[in-house]
């Protein structure tokens, strides 16, 4: 599983000309899934995304997690994290997870961080969705845990 995560003052998804979510100050949780994820990784990834510390202190160290900061994750699954562009100028995806493992997976982790406090919204798996944000910093890391 990879979490592509961006800080962000405020994004939202759209779907057919709706907005489906939206958060102010927080992070925008990229997620894409591989053969063998498993429920395991998803939480685990989930609370490391809660605590993971990239919002700054009052001295501009980068010592908050959104859980202290009182931010938002917006959750997007994105099966092109697992792109293979090792050949030719068009990428294969069969890499990505099965979507109907993926949808669990991705709503797992969702779930995880809403246990975890944290305010969560999400896109809608599968749909062609319109992503909207203002990047902070810019700020982006990636987190990965890779299956047994």
């Amino acid at each position: 599983m990879k979490i592509l995560l961006q800080r962000c003052l405020q994004a939202s998804v759209t779907v057919n000309g709706a907005v489906v979510g939206a958060i102010d100050r927080g992070l925008v949780a990229f997620v894409g899934t591989t053969r063998g994820d498993t429920d395991t990784i998803a939480a685990r990834l989930a609370e490391r995304v809660a605590g993971y510390r990239m919002f700054p202190d009052a001295e501009g160290r980068t010592n908050l997690s959104v859980r202290d900061v009182g931010g938002a994750v917006l959750v997007v699954s994105q099966f092109t994290l697992y792109a293979n562009t090792d050949k030719g100028t068009r990428p294969s995806f069969t890499r990505a997870g099965p979507a109907d493992e993926a949808t669990l997976l991705v709503d797992l982790f969702a779930a995880t961080l809403r246990a975890q406090g944290v305010v969560t919204a999400s896109g809608v798996f599968g749909a062609d969705m319109a992503v909207a944000l203002i990047n902070d910093g810019p700020f982006t890391i990636t987190l990965e845990k890779q299956p047994a």
